[in-house]
């Protein structure tokens, strides 16, 4: 399968003066030249930039177009990938306002609130306005006419593993809250929920799509200066749990972890959060017959802590 790989600023919302900086790298089909139906897509929030560290394992692996490509080597050539950095930020701090508005200037957030569902809703245009634009840079670089509509569809429809990354894994606290008071389906079915029209979709084009899709939660390293790098609340999890239990398909929660952030013994609160939220989770699993499922990984065992470590995660984290 042929692959385009680009960096698009993407302007969420008409008013606003802030542009979002995806990089992706897309699986094309041979014949008709289109943008293929991928068996997933894998969506990466970044965190905090780290700006002249003069280390070239930190400056690589800072590259959201490098990411691309490394999410696409662990997921598989179907799969799409994109890497998706914050809006705004506050000197080198991440600030996802249009994802969680209740971020204070430095983006770090008060509380996970899925009133209006700004994530699920933010993220459906954002891939959509991505996709579009990305078209648009397609045809103008192939001689022959762009079909623009996807071939070749795979048999099922395309599963979404989302991953966040340091200060990204609060879009991801935002989403999975999103989900958990998200409409119920009726009863599961063969698709996961999903409607049986052939309307194939590259991207989800609905939160709803959006949500039945979801296959995987990869948090990793996450980590912040303040409470709130890990969602604990009983109640959101309880009510993920009940929805999963809805579904024909499972959801898999994986937590990548290094010494940087859960031996941190300044910021003790982050492995605290990380084992309330992996405890919630493994007392509702009986609920759901096997469908949900929890891994955690620790990298870099008894090394001393370090920013390269922090990086190098995202090259060496094992998604099976």
């Amino acid at each position: 399968m042929d692959r385009w790989i680009g960096v698009l600023k993407i302007q969420l919302y008409p008013n606003s003066n802030s542009f979002y900086r995806v990089a992706a790298s897309l699986g094309l089909s041979s014949s008709p030249k289109s943008l293929a139906v991928p068996s997933g897509n894998a969506i990466f929030f970044s965190g905090d930039r780290v700006e002249e560290t003069e280390n070239p394992v930190i400056e690589r692996l800072s590259d959201p177009q490098r990411i691309a490509e490394i999410l696409v080597s662990k997921f598989g050539g179907s799969i799409n990938a994109f890497v998706v950095e914050a809006p705004i930020f506050n000197g080198p701090f991440a600030v996802y306002k249009d994802f969680i508005p209740s971020v204070n200037e430095n983006g770090e957030p008060k509380s996970y609130d899925a009133t209006g569902f700004p994530a699920s809703t933010s993220l459906v245009l954002l891939l959509s306005k991505f996709l579009a634009e990305a078209k648009n840079v397609i045809l103008g670089k192939q001689k022959e006419p762009y079909q623009g509509e996807p071939s070749a569809p795979f048999p099922c429809k395309p599963k979404t593993a989302l991953l966040g990354f340091s200060k990204g894994g609060t879009v991801i606290n935002q989403l999975i809250t999103e989900f958990g008071f998200s409409e119920l389906p009726p009863q599961a079915n063969t698709n996961g929920g999903l409607s049986s029209k052939q309307d194939d979709w590259i991207v989800p084009t609905s939160k709803e799509q959006l949500f039945n899709s979801i296959a995987e939660i990869h948090y990793v390293d996450v980590g912040l200066n303040t409470e709130g790098a890990y969602l604990t609340s009983k109640d959101v999890i309880d009510r993920i749990s009940e929805r999963i239990a809805r579904r024909a398909s499972g959801i898999r929660f994986l937590f990548h972890g290094t010494p940087r952030q859960w031996c941190d013994e300044r910021r003790v609160w982050i492995r605290k959060e990380k084992d309330a939220l992996v405890r919630l989770l493994k007392r509702t699993a009986h609920r759901n017959m096997g469908k949900l499922h929890i891994c955690e990984r620790l990298y870099f065992p008894g090394e001393l802590p370090g920013l390269q470590m922090h990086f190098e995660i995202i090259e060496i984290m094992d998604v099976s």
